[in-house]
């Protein structure tokens, strides 16, 4: 054990204990079955602390994370837990059967949006709940300082179930359609969610066209990320087919926790503006709810909670961070520009969940009974870039990130909204800088009333990180 740990101390080990989850490449040096017992035994002493000792176990369709699960089951079995073995699922229906079978722990093994060769855990120890920094702290250093529990003299108990039809019952069970049920297409790019949003559809009544919803870890088309806009480009044309004619398209990620959008014409519409849909539904018969968003969404976002009486909240980008602000807040409604959707209240769980998200948006269009794309016509209208990344090693990014929002902030003073990274704001636009939760990368955004705006703002940011070498000059997504 010692000499494994060692090696633990590594800064690319390190490196896979991200601010909300774990993630890593799976090879000798990051994830595989060794490293899997030791981040399990290592979560097994962080639940036993917290008296939790129930916990549902679920895995993503990537060829090697069946193996990691059995590898982390083992290792709660021997530790006395009781645990809920989902097997291959998404991580909405894992967060769903935390309440359904009243198990407060949950590891749900998957890397979300990461490559394929990427794996991790999203990781909680009571409902609607994942670890927050402090938290990954800890975990890390349990493992790094072998405070492993020991073995319980009790076996643990190996529940093998199925919570399918409960959670597509309790879904539909929450949406009340229109006697107008819009035509959808759905792309679920070969990962879990196919297996589930496709009843959910059928049984709201919506005529409903199927792309890639077989479960195909090899993701022969494109990775499921419905944040990359060629993984759109196919289902966009499935919307135009003139045989079809959709009223929408729905997209979700490997693990089903976030939804990409596609209007009647075929163009994108990001989560931050079917946020806005969703706030306006909520504002109807709730005024004065609060809606808790992420700094990558759009100005349009704010105004429009603002115009029907809502409460705009800002907050950091990420899973927990957001699910944490929202119970923070008692807020009904999150979400952030990536595509996870949190929906609260008295009938649901304020967990992100794309396939109900997804629902919620096609119960809001069959009671409006509109086209999408003309609906947010009446909402402000702003040129928005897509997520420009540029590339930075997970050892300098945040540093490199706070140096540049101190500069902006000399330069910009309470302009600056500093929560994560900087968001720069100018007269009619603002700009984005903050370093990727996930990947070695920055992320940037840029948004104004018109392009030669936008241009001018990209600019600012552009000449500013070029004085840092430890940043690629190549820009991926970027709109020059």
């Amino acid at each position: 054990m010692i000499g494994v740990l060692i090696d633990l101390e590594k800064e690319i080990f390190k490196t896979m204990f991200r601010e909300y989850d774990v993630r890593g490449r799976v090879s000798d040096d990051e994830l595989n079955i060794d490293t899997v017992k030791l981040i399990t035994k290592g979560f097994i002493t962080f639940l036993t602390r917290r008296n939790v000792n129930r916990v549902v176990l679920g895995y993503d369709n990537r060829d090697y994370s069946e193996s990691f699960s059995t590898a982390a089951l083992e290792e709660f079995i021997k530790s006395g837990f009781e645990v809920y073995d989902l097997g291959m699922t998404i991580s909405p229906v894992a967060y769903f059967a935390q309440y359904y079978y009243k198990a407060p722990g949950v590891m749900m093994i998957t890397a979300s949006h990461n490559p394929n060769g990427w794996s991790g855990f999203k990781l909680g120890d009571s409902y609607s709940k994942t670890m927050v920094p402090d938290e990954i702290t800890e975990l890390y250093d349990i493992i790094l300082g072998e405070e492993f529990s020991e073995d319980n003299i009790k076996i643990g108990v190996h529940n093998k179930v199925s919570p399918r039809d409960a959670y597509i019952d309790y879904v539909i069970s929450n949406i009340t359609m229109s006697d107008y049920k819009p035509r959808l297409v759905i792309d679920a790019g070969n990962g879990g969610a196919g297996l589930y949003a496709y009843e959910v559809f059928q049984r709201l009544g919506c005529i409903t066209f199927q792309l890639n919803c077989d479960p195909d870890s090899s993701y022969p088309h494109y990775f499921p990320n419905p944040s990359d806009l060629k993984a759109r480009e196919r289902l966009a044309q499935m919307v135009r087919n003139r045989d079809i004619s959709a009223a929408v398209g729905l997209s979700f990620d490997g693990d089903g926790d976030r939804l990409g959008v596609i209007d009647q014409n075929g163009q994108n519409i990001w989560s931050d503006r079917v946020l806005l849909l969703l706030a306006r539904q909520l504002l109807e018969r709730k005024k004065g709810a609060k809606i808790v968003f992420d700094v990558k969404c759009t100005q349009a976002l704010v105004e429009d909670i603002e115009t029907h009486s809502g409460q705009p909240i800002m907050w950091k980008t990420g899973h927990s961070y957001i699910k944490s602000k929202m119970h923070e807040e008692k807020a009904e409604l999150a979400g952030e520009r990536s595509g996870h959707i949190f929906i609260g209240g008295d009938e649901f769980y304020s967990f992100d969940d794309a396939i109900l998200a997804g629902a919620k948006l096609v119960e809001y269009l069959s009671k409006v009974n509109r086209p999408i794309a003309d609906i947010l016509m009446e909402a402000p209208q702003y040129i928005t870039s897509p997520e420009i990344k540029v590339h930075c090693s997970d050892t300098l990014k945040y540093g490199l990130v706070e140096s540049i929002v101190k500069e902006f902030k000399d330069e910009y003073g309470d302009k600056v909204i500093d929560i994560n990274g900087a968001r720069v704001m100018f007269d009619d636009g603002w700009g984005l800088i903050r370093a990727s939760s996930n990947l070695p990368e920055l992320v940037l955004i840029f948004e104004a009333k018109t392009w030669k705006q936008l241009l001018k703002i990209r600019q600012i940011f552009k000449e500013k990180l070029t004085r840092f070498p430890m940043a690629s000059d190549e820009w991926i997504n970027d709109i020059e």
